[in-house]
């Protein structure tokens, strides 16, 4: 007969343990029983009287009592001690108590050296009995004697133990020694020579070691170990390699106990006393590479056993060393092996051997245990004996740093857990055990561990783990669970899945999740465990984060101060290197441009979708501390492995303060997921923090003329957001009509306007534009949804004069320009001589194509503010860009003067070309209208008073403080020909078009015409008329 179930908890020095069951009698509710049974253990040792001995007991509250029948074989699995824990509440019920308590004890009753029977419940005169086996409580609550009656209880015990044990040493039956037998030998020597020497030798071999084990209970741990050794010798000789394996466990178990006083179960245990001996004694029979003991013949008593072991303990290699108890103990379990029925004998010595082992830090001899330990055959085994196996196989791998050996035994034990044979599986435990596995394959349960460097462990195990744990999850009746093991299964193993993997794993997760959507809440197990949430920062994969800036006509500018725009108050120092070494940390995360609350603030990202599909994103938008923040939700569909692909995510920031873009939110799959950009490996950004300053208004311009293709490329700063054309005739003006209309929520309370012509090489006379700022200023404050009109008047001043080529042209067709009679004016229209025009005409001369329009280039700054940003300083910029197509008009050919009757009056003789292609009309004061046919040039004399230069003001401005005398001769013409021009009013006009402007002569007056309009410094003689 072999033993029912393996003790996987034993250890070495389990062996000096007295074993003690404790169990309910008839029916005691399990919580109360375990109070009980918890205060019992506590009782574990005691010191026996008289002696430095120490008693050390082991509670079970449940034993096979087919163990107890090995108990000759090993005295430790024999159950010595009975406490019985039982509720009865009236005395006619006592003598049924009573006679269970005695069933229970004919269980063990072979074995059992004392028993108790504690009474819960009971009251009147049977309490009042005195019994030595029986204590009585009224309640569970009032039982604080329970201690004292287990101590009473033990040294009970104690005193049968040290009784036996005499009793066994000192036989005196002769030479029949009683032959000790484990279950499956008795039927074996039936029939024997009880008379024979071999027999008498297995009898004598057998009770040395009997003695020893009933020593080494006793406490007495060096008399153990000389019976061991002299059992060993005895039983060697006869080849009892059953009885022979025992005791050379024994042996080991006493030198385990010897050298290791803290145990080898892993449990704490009292350092103990043996014997008469002291540390120091022990450190001096110990010998390192001792081995068994050598026996004089003369010590022994005519039946083998000598009362007196002292002489035998001074002559005796006593304690193995620690390598020694190693190779005692694979002797001891190759003997077990020879024996079918003593494999859990077996079991239990592989086991404790490992225990020892780890303590000695040799890993790979335990791993050899181990491995002989799996292959042992314990026949048919239930499917929780099979768990327990598994569970504390891996346990003891775990001990010896052999984690992944663990983890797999662990993984076979909860697969064992949901084993088809079981009627009711336990998918709980499975999904318990299967959670304990993962530190064992490298993983953990936190997707943060997984962005530190390389990937660790083997992908393939990892991921069927991570399946079987959504699959054990969903048998639990807990999506959420299932949810978030898949997901991070799909965001930590995503490089290691193929295509056809990513597709089943995503349809999976979509299915779970239509149920029970994914979260980024943390997940708290029953057991206290919590799962972190797991973001989804590859679906899609983030390279680079960018903050946009405003668009241009909406970027805020500070006004800047008299120490400059940039420069800080706070410190009288121009230069502080703590303050220059602060600003450079903070350079390395802010932007150097400003956000405004209330308007729309955009994040670009570049974003790869690693998926073999189409990945669609939903409720996608930023994650922001400091200020309040509105994102606008954006969904996006990427193409199956679609490259970088930029996306813009924007919001609203309510509140002005400094924001930090930490992140972004997305829902794929159904999961949610906000992924933080210190989490994203090998990002790119121009940093995540920018100033939002307080709400500034927004004007949107609008114009009565219509917007233009050309582009106009201001200078930094000045970025023009509307840009509107119009064709105008030199000369012609025209009227522009501005709307401003305030589209924000602020009001609009200043305004500032100005012009600047960006690129022409052409001269402008005149004002070009004009304005009257009052008219809107008075407006002002423009309310949100309000309109200002505002009014630009564009007056186009070229240059009228002509280039030499075209007089000559002129010439060759036969117009005189010379001594025509004023009365008569010469018309003639020239023949076309396109052939006569030059190739290559010279840089002074591009203008003479006549029908070559010119271009003019001009931008309308408005600078703007208002509301909560105009208190801080800020304001905004608006840039209008005009493009103005200037056609010509009319040319002046070639200009002279005539005297007239009056010395204080001349003739000034103008030569007009007309350069369109309609009839046009020249007009001028105090003039007949001239009427010109298309490129037809004619002859106008107009009669003027001459000018006393003398009373005009000297021309000023900065750029002439520092001009020469050319430039301020240049700049004296230009004064005289703008007076000139003022009281002649030449202006011209095309009746078809309806279109008319004015024909300025300030290009064209040389310096000998202004001599001959000025006026003499001394007149004389007497006015007359002259009379034709």
């Amino acid at each position: 007969m072999k033993m029912s179930a393996p003790d996987y908890m034993q250890c070495a020095e389990d062996h000096q343990t007295l074993l003690v069951v404790v169990q309910p009698v008839g029916i005691v509710p399990d919580e109360q029983f375990f109070k009980i049974y918890k205060q019992i253990c506590v009782v574990n040792q005691i010191s026996i009287r008289d002696s430095q001995r120490v008693l050390y007991i082991r509670y079970r509250h449940h034993y096979p009592p087919d163990n107890n029948e090995w108990g000759d074989f090993q005295t430790h699995r024999k159950v010595v001690g009975l406490i019985s824990i039982t509720e009865c509440y009236s005395s006619k019920d006592w003598p049924q108590t009573c006679e269970k308590f005695h069933m229970q004890k004919e269980v063990y009753g072979a074995t059992l050296y004392d028993s108790r029977l504690f009474v819960f419940g009971l009251q009147g005169e049977i309490t009042d009995q005195p019994r030595t086996d029986v204590a009585f409580y009224l309640s569970y609550d009032e039982c604080n004697t329970i201690a004292k009656k287990v101590e009473d209880f033990i040294e009970s015990l104690s005193i049968v133990l040290e009784s036996k044990r005499l009793d066994r040493a000192t036989d005196k039956s002769g030479d029949k020694i009683p032959l000790l037998c484990v279950p499956f030998e008795k039927k074996d020597f039936v029939g024997l020579d009880t008379d024979s020497r071999h027999y008498k030798k297995r009898c004598q071999g057998r009770m040395r070691k009997h003695v020893g084990d009933l020593c080494l209970q006793a406490g007495m741990v060096q008399d153990s170990l000389v019976h061991y050794h002299m059992a060993v010798e005895l039983l060697r000789s006869v080849n009892d390699f059953l009885w022979l394996g025992a005791a050379l466990e024994g042996l080991c178990s006493a030198s385990v106990i010897h050298h290791y006083p803290g145990g080898t179960g892993g449990k704490y245990r009292a350092s103990r006393s043996y014997g008469n001996s002291g540390p120091a004694e022990a450190g001096k029979r110990h010998r390192p590479g001792a081995q068994e003991v050598l026996i004089d013949p003369g010590a022994l008593t005519t039946n083998g056993i000598s009362a007196d072991t002292s002489t035998e303990i001074g002559r005796a290699k006593n304690c193995l060393s620690p390598e020694d108890i190693i190779e005692k103990y694979k002797e001891a379990i190759s003997y077990y092996g020879k024996y079918k029925n003593a494999g859990v004998i077996e079991l239990e010595a592989c086991v404790k051997a490992v225990r020892v082992l780890a303590i000695q830090k040799r890993s790979m001899e335990a791993s050899e245990f181990l491995q002989n330990a799996v292959y042992i055959n314990l026949g048919q085994l239930s499917e929780e004996e099979k768990i327990q196996r598994y569970s504390i196989l891996s346990e003891l791998y775990e001990c010896i740093g052999f984690h992944r050996k663990s983890a797999f035994f662990k993984r076979v034990a909860a697969m064992q857990c949901v084993a088809p044979t079981i009627q009711e599986p336990g998918w709980r435990a499975c999904y318990k055990l299967l959670l304990e596995t993962l530190p064992g394959y490298s993983l953990s349960l936190d997707p943060q561990d997984f962005n530190k460097g390389t990937h660790r462990g083997w992908a393939a195990v990892q991921m069927r783990l991570l399946h079987e744990l959504v699959y054990a999850s969903r048998r639990m009746g807990n999506p959420a669970l299932s949810v978030r093991h898949l997901s991070f299964l799909l965001q930590t193993m995503l490089d290691f899945l193929s295509d056809q993997e990513k597709k089943d794993v995503t349809q999976s997760l979509e299915n779970y999740t239509s149920k029970c959507p994914g979260t980024m809440e943390v997940l708290t197990l029953p057991d206290g465990l919590k799962l972190p949430p797991v973001p989804f920062n590859k679906l899609p994969i983030v390279r680079s984060v960018k903050l946009l800036n405003l668009p241009a006509n909406l970027r805020p500018w500070k006004v800047k101060s008299v120490l400059g725009q940039n420069m800080t108050t706070k410190s009288p120092f121009i230069y502080s290197p703590i303050i220059a070494h602060n600003r450079g940390e903070n350079q390395q995360k802010k932007i150097d441009f400003q956000w405004v609350q209330g308007d729309v603030c955009e994040v670009q990202l570049m974003v790869y979708n690693p998926m073999p599909f189409e990945l669609r994103v939903e409720n996608m938008g930023l994650l922001t501390t400091g200020v309040d923040f509105e994102f606008l939700p954006a969904a996006l569909s990427l193409p199956a492995e679609s490259g970088l692909y930029p996306v813009t995510l924007v919001g609203v920031p309510r509140t002005p303060g400094q924001i930090i873009i930490d992140g972004y939110h997305t829902s794929v799959f159904g999961v949610s997921s906000d992924c933080l950009l210190e989490n994203l490996p090998g990002l790119k950004t121009n940093g995540c923090t920018v100033e939002v300053i307080p709400a500034l208004p927004r004007l949107q311009l609008t114009s009565s003329l219509p917007r233009s293709a050309h582009v106009l490329q201001p200078s930094l700063g000045n970025e023009v957001s509307t840009n509107v054309a119009v064709q105008l005739y030199n000369g012609e003006s025209q009227k522009l009509v501005i709307k401003l209309e305030n589209t924000g929520t602020e009001p609009l309370e200043t305004l500032e306007v100005a012009s600047k012509t960006t690129s022409t090489k052409e001269k402008l006379y005149g004002d070009f534009l004009s304005w009257n700022i009052e008219d809107v200023l008075s407006q002002l404050p423009l309310k949100p949804g309000k309109i200002a009109t505002f009014t630009v008047n564009i007056k186009v001043k070229l240059d009228f004069s002509c280039q030499e080529n075209l007089l000559q042209d002129l010439n060759d067709d036969g117009i005189s320009v010379t001594g025509l009679p004023l009365s008569s004016p010469f018309r003639q229209i020239p023949k076309p001589r396109a052939d006569t025009k030059p190739i290559n005409p010279p840089e002074s001369s591009k203008g003479s194509d006549l029908s070559q329009s010119k271009t003019l280039d001009a931008i309308l700054n408005f600078k703007y503010s208002g509301g909560p940003g105009h208190e801080e300083g800020y304001y905004r910029k608006l840039a209008l860009g005009l493009h103005i197509e200037v056609e010509p008009s009319v040319f002046f050919t070639r200009v002279s003067t005539l005297p007239a009757t009056s010395i204080r009056q001349c003739h000034l003789l103008l030569d007009i070309f007309n350069s369109t292609e309609h009839e046009l009309t020249i007009s001028a004061k105090n003039n007949e209208d001239l009427v010109l046919h298309a490129a037809e040039c004619q002859r106008m004399a107009i009669q003027v008073d001459k000018f006393n230069f003398d009373n005009l003001p000297e021309p000023q401005g900065e750029r002439l403080l520092f001009a020469n005398q050319k430039q301020l001769e240049e700049e004296k013409q230009l004064v005289q020909g703008f007076e000139i021009n003022s009281k002649l009013d030449i202006g011209w006009k095309i009746p078809s078009l309806k279109r008319q402007g004015e024909a300025s002569v300030e290009g064209v007056l040389n310096q000998l015409v202004l001599e001959h309009l000025q006026l003499a410094p001394l007149q004389w003689g007497e006015y007359g008329t002259l009379v034709h």
